[in-house]
């Protein structure tokens, strides 16, 4: 039997922390590497220049996204090819994330974590429920 009372936190904690998650490290990004700096840490990675505006971008609206509770499950979806570059990128680092250059253990969290909530849904509190309600 599931409880629609703590399903609904559990969607609502979930989408608020890979919500603050995304936007945080967009945040970093911008703020402490600077927009060139993330395109030259990308580039050492042989991606290229657009992949890491992409990033950005991603981790900026799939964060806000998330955080409203808009088109949760696709959002969810959406951000999993940035989780999973991080969790790629940063695979050669060893394990933990307190391991220099960070650990793939917590980009392959944060895809887990984006997987569920693909699957569970944005839950009660919501723009996607408010809307559901709304339109029915």
């Amino acid at each position: 039997m599931q409880d629609t009372h703590s399903s609904a936190l559990a969607a609502l904690v979930l989408r608020l922390t890979l919500g603050i998650a995304l936007l945080a490290h967009a945040a970093l990004k911008i703020f402490v590497f600077t927009v060139p700096g993330t395109v030259g840490f990308f580039a050492s990675l042989g991606l290229p220049a657009i992949a890491a505006y992409l990033t950005i971008f991603g981790e900026i609206f799939g964060g806000l996204g998330l955080l409203a509770g808009f088109r949760t499950r696709l959002v969810a979806l959406l951000t999993l090819p940035i989780l999973l570059g991080a969790t790629w990128a940063h695979s050669g680092n060893g394990w933990m994330f307190n391991a220099p250059n960070g650990g793939w253990e917590y980009p392959a969290f944060m895809v887990a974590n984006a997987i569920a909530l693909a699957l569970l849904g944005a839950g009660a509190w919501s723009w996607d429920n408010w809307y559901a309600k709304r339109a029915a």
